[in-house]
């Protein structure tokens, strides 16, 4: 099971490596997606993870 992607509609793509340390895992947001989402500290992020594999990624609105 893929997700459709209208590639028209894709304002950005970019690949960041993830972090561990101990328990603390980290990841990071690329600076185009920081700024056209608006994102500050403390903003909320929702990850969806699919049966497939597949993440969803949204803000979560305030």
């Amino acid at each position: 099971m893929f997700m459709d992607i209208d590639i028209d509609k894709v304002k950005f793509v970019s690949e960041t490596s993830m972090t561990i340390r101990g328990s603390r895992r980290r990841t990071t947001v690329p600076k185009g997606i920081v700024d056209e989402l608006e994102l500050s500290n403390g903003s909320k992020l929702r990850w969806i993870l699919f049966d497939d594999g597949s993440i969803l990624l949204r803000k979560v609105k305030e």
